[in-house]
């Protein structure tokens, strides 16, 4: 098992919607997310003192090919359809590397 945990801005204007799209996440995207060995995620969500508002989210992979399982997460149109509702509501990070949607982060500490 690995964790993961990563980052993305939310903008503001958009904020409602991302909150009622996760309080009701399409039961397909949720079986998606468990099929593709993602459990225990969570995503947080924080205003900053620079004014900004973040979205902070923490996962587990259980799975033994995450390139694999996230190609077929990418793939799925039910996926891609969920996708283009929540993507419009991000801002991602100007430091993100190449690829990336979300910004991951470095674990420096976890305990049981």
């Amino acid at each position: 098992m690995k964790r993961y945990g990563s980052v993305i801005g939310v903008r503001e204007d958009k904020l409602a919607r991302y909150k009622k799209l996760h309080a009701a996440v399409w039961p397909a995207v949720l079986a998606m997310i468990k099929r593709c060995n993602i459990r225990n995620y969570t995503i947080y969500l924080r205003r900053m003192p620079d004014g900004n508002t973040y979205l902070f989210s923490t996962f587990e992979y259980i799975g033994k090919d995450f390139k694999k399982d996230m190609a077929r997460m990418a793939a799925d149109k039910t996926t891609q359809e969920w996708w283009a509702e929540c993507m419009p509501c991000q801002e991602p990070l100007k430091n993100r590397k190449k690829g990336e949607w979300w910004a991951g982060m470095t674990e420096v500490f976890h305990c049981d």
